[in-house]
């Protein structure tokens, strides 16, 4: 990347001024009038005048100007011939322009959405599964073997509060207000768990069964697919013996409960197995990453879950990382903030949650029924903003087609498409004019994913795709693309590998890109 060349010119600027390992950074700056590229070196180490000497001198080829601005930075301009090649490769690496292989080798599983059978897919999973498939795709992107996994509560009160009287909620409710109700259900847990009653353990599996092909369904709507299945069921008994055998040098006993000490950590105390001798979710937790281990020789684990876990993950990831030494540093918990409505709560048809695919059929009644249009749009207003913030969904902007929307970026790819197929293939050998806008954006594409991954931030994306967009459709307005002009083959070229760039960008947010709107 030209950026590196940059750094590169600049470090040895910098020592040649008797400066070593110098701190400094090569940015872009946020208006193009200032140029493609800036660094403030010379502003913390002074003798401007001799680094933009010695630059100027050695400047790699790609740079056509440099100049200093304000205080000390110093601006780089890219020459046109640069823009032509970073054409060229975009269209001649089409799909696989952004992919990279600097973290080539290196193992990430990453554990997302975690609905739990009996229990409605509502959309906070859904939130879940928008944040998880991009930062999946984005660190796949970027070299990466990646695996994916969804944790299922399979067995718990839940599932007995929704056998009662095979409904959830009712089950639920009368947990909380009837004592009579309460102890069937706790009658039914513990016959759940032991298996002891045919006909429970039949409508369990019916249950069980039924609400994970409902989860197969909903994956398949929004082109998410796991590569593992991991269930409390089965990590239940393995965390339990872990634990148990731990006890003593990780774990200890306190008031008839196993429990984790995390005050010498700094953190707090938590339970892992219960006085009942049963494990707890920590106690499951322990088990999840000992199976997860065992199916993929990961460096990395991450998982995925909201920002109320946040306790829970501290306190977990260091007892495993006592009794399992080789995962220390090597697990990741990245939380998000929850999903609300600029309007206070949609309402729903059945209760207080807010099924995931009410608010798909809500959005799509505003985009005459598109559903590839309606899930881009909840997508994009999930992931426009840093992952770590609650999300504030407003219904009309997120069909928006002004910008600032999944529906903007997909209006654009469709008309670059509708260019091509009118015009066919440009040519990056034609007359090119100066350099516009969106050549100047469109080259950055790799940057922004490796950054994207380097941070879990597929927020960065996103802002450069709508960036991107607008400056495609600002070039659109202002310049006749098809036609007799000796430019029309390098227009042609911009548009083409501006599809390409907004079509790989939507792919690796898990965004649709329709060719058609």
């Amino acid at each position: 990347m030209i950026a590196k060349d940059i750094e590169k010119v600049v470090r040895e600027a910098l020592e040649s001024i008797g400066v070593a390992d110098g701190e400094f950074v090569v940015e872009h700056p946020t208006d193009l009038k200032m140029g493609d590229y800036s660094t403030n070196a010379a502003i913390k180490y002074g003798h401007k005048e001799e680094l933009v000497r010695y630059i100027e001198l050695n400047k790699p080829k790609e740079i056509e100007k440099i100049e200093l601005a304000g205080p000390g930075f110093i601006n780089f301009y890219l020459s046109k011939e640069f823009f032509r090649k970073s054409l060229g490769e975009i269209i001649e690496k089409g799909e696989d322009f952004g992919k990279s292989e600097h973290t080539k080798g290196f193992k990430v599983m990453v554990e997302h959405t975690q609905p739990n059978p009996f229990k409605e897919f509502h959309i906070g999973h859904l939130m879940n599964n928008t944040i998880g498939e991009a930062v999946s795709r984005i660190i796949k992107s970027n070299g990466a073997e990646v695996k994916t996994t969804s944790y299922h509560g399979d067995v718990g009160m839940h599932v007995a509060k929704a056998l009662w009287k095979d409904n959830y909620a009712l089950g639920a409710k009368a947990f909380e207000e009837d004592e009579q109700a309460k102890a069937e259900i706790q009658e039914i847990n513990r016959k759940i768990y032991n298996k002891s009653d045919p006909e429970i353990n039949a409508r369990y599996e019916e249950g069980r069964r039924k609400s994970l092909e409902k989860f197969e369904e909903i994956y398949k709507r929004l082109d998410s697919n796991f590569d593992f299945r991991f269930f409390e069921s089965e990590s239940g008994e393995i965390g339990k013996q872990i634990v148990l055998d731990n006890v003593g040098k990780v774990f200890e006993e306190s008031e008839g409960a196993t429990v984790f000490k995390g005050e010498k950590f700094g953190l707090h105390t938590r339970v892992f197995l219960n006085s009942d001798g049963l494990p707890t979710y920590e106690g499951k937790e322990v088990g999840l990453a000992k199976i997860k281990k065992g199916k993929f020789p990961f460096d990395q684990s991450i998982t995925i879950t909201a920002n109320e876990q946040d306790a829970f993950f501290d306190v977990v990831e260091v007892a495993i990382g006592e009794v399992f030494p080789e995962l220390k540093d090597r697990l990741k918990h990245l939380s998000h903030g929850i999903l609300r409505f600029s309007t206070g709560k949609m309402s729903s048809r059945t209760g207080a949650i807010i099924p995931a695919e009410e608010l798909i059929e809500e959005v799509k009644t505003r985009v005459k029924g598109d559903e590839q249009v309606a899930i881009g749009a909840i997508k994009y207003m999930i992931l426009r903003q840093a992952i770590g913030n609650d999300i504030i969904f407003n219904l009309e902007k997120s069909v928006s087609t002004e910008g600032d929307s999944g529906v903007y970026l997909q209006y654009a790819h469709a008309r670059a498409n509708s260019i091509i197929e009118k015009g066919g293939n440009g040519s990056v050998k034609g007359e090119m004019g100066e350099a516009r806008e969106v050549e100047r954006l469109l080259y950055r594409f790799p940057e922004m994913v490796e950054r994207a991954g380097r941070e879990y931030a597929p927020n960065y994306i996103t802002t450069y795709l709508t960036e991107l967009a607008a400056s495609f459709n600002n070039f659109y307005a202002h310049e006749q693309v098809i036609g007799d002009s000796p430019e029309s083959p390098y227009r042609l070229a911009i548009v083409e590998s501006f599809k390409n760039v907004m079509k790989n960008g939507l792919n690796i947010l898990g965004i649709p890109a329709p060719e058609r709107m």
